[in-house]
């Protein structure tokens, strides 16, 4: 396999605390304020409910705890406050400062592209709120005809991934892109190009890794019980990834929050080889294994002849924070840069940032346009 050249980032880790707090930076003068709520609490507060108790009762799995941390994440919804207008100006003074240190990859183009000059890019975007919007029914995610064609054309002038949470199946359904590789469930189930396609002239058709091939009879297994558990819950849906599974609750009432996490608790108490996260409105259910977006990012370099490689550059457009793997792993790695893609400030390892689906487009279509330009300079 030919080896590619691939660009690495000038740019320094801007993050290095995991607090969510900003009085400790020079760049914010405001009181100390919250300005987003940490989604990984929701998971934190479940297991500390279960590791209080000496004995797990499976019919009673701290409910009123569970109640208490919703009402409590209610409350604390930038959402549901009406700010003073002493308020709004610390907001948008908060959300200044988040751009300064998480500028937008648009205005920060010619920075981006400088860095990459001689060396090779190679592209990983995550899907839903990525490459298409966030919408109430997770199968009708659908990506614009616009999207689908800018996605080829990065595929046909850099090795291009996507890599999400969803099963390879649907994703490839939605996207329907040949010149692509995908990794599925959150990157336990990896494929790639058509061999017409595949980065160096040779075929990486098909499978090329499922670390989580032996948990699939478990997931199903559990897949039919959630069903069956949370179809009293108006809005709950679980979607089967194959290798993962996804309890979706953005069009559930908030009241019912609690015993939908409740439910699913409970179902997981019977299979401990499964572990609880969470993503943007979703509560995601996977194998225990180590595995995650950046073990991804890093095999498919590997698989690319790009692992040791300095001439690489690794771009990674993701909003999750599964996609916070796949961001740390750049920072750890010293090369590429990952981009955020949210209209809110949140606490990353990335290094720019995209409001939503549309400046993530005008960005890739920007990235071809640069290439074709420079190729027709060589």
């Amino acid at each position: 396999m030919m080896n590619q050249n691939v660009i690495v980032s000038d740019r320094k880790a801007i993050l290095g605390s995991k607090t969510i707090t900003v009085s400790n930076s020079p760049l914010f003068s405001s009181p100390p304020t919250y300005f987003t709520f940490p989604r990984h609490k929701f998971l934190e507060l479940l297991e500390a409910a279960d590791k209080n108790s000496n004995s797990i009762n499976k019919n009673n799995l701290g409910a009123g705890k569970i109640a208490s941390w919703v009402d409590s994440m209610r409350d604390s919804s930038p959402t549901r406050l009406r700010p003073s207008s002493r308020d709004s100006v610390s907001d948008n003074d908060h959300k200044t400062s988040w751009i300064v240190r998480f500028p937008s990859a648009l205005n920060m183009f010619d920075e981006i592209v400088n860095a990459a000059k001689g060396k090779q890019i190679v592209m990983f975007l995550d899907y839903d709120g990525t490459l298409s919007p966030i919408v109430e029914d997770p199968d009708k995610a659908y990506i614009t005809h616009e999207m689908r064609e800018v996605v080829k054309n990065v595929a046909l002038n850099f090795p291009t991934a996507i890599v999400t949470g969803r099963s390879i199946d649907k994703v490839r359904g939605f996207v329907k892109l040949d010149e692509i590789y995908y990794a599925g469930s959150h990157g336990m189930d990896i494929e790639g190009p058509t061999s017409e396609y595949a980065y160096g002239g040779e075929s990486n058709q098909g499978v090329l890794f499922q670390p989580a091939r032996e948990f699939v009879p478990t997931i199903e297994k559990v897949y039919k019980i959630l069903e069956e558990k949370t179809k009293w819950i108006p809005g709950a849906m679980v979607e089967n990834n194959k290798f993962c599974l996804s309890v979706h609750f953005r069009r559930v009432d908030e009241k019912r929050w609690a015993g939908l996490a409740e439910q699913v608790k409970s179902v997981l108490i019977d299979y401990p080889q499964l572990k609880l996260t969470q993503g943007r409105k979703v509560l995601e259910i996977r194998p225990t294994i180590k595995w995650d977006k950046g073990q991804a990012l890093n095999f498919l370099l590997k698989s690319l002849g790009f692992e040791k490689s300095e001439d690489v550059v690794p771009v990674y457009i993701g909003d999750d924070l599964t996609d916070e793997d796949a961001f740390k792993v750049l920072r750890e790695r010293g090369q590429g840069f990952g981009i955020l893609v949210s209209k809110v400030p949140k606490e990353t390892n990335a290094s720019y940032s995209l409001q939503d689906p549309s400046q993530v487009n005008e960005f890739l279509r920007r990235l071809v346009e640069w290439k074709r330009k420079t190729v027709g300079e060589a």
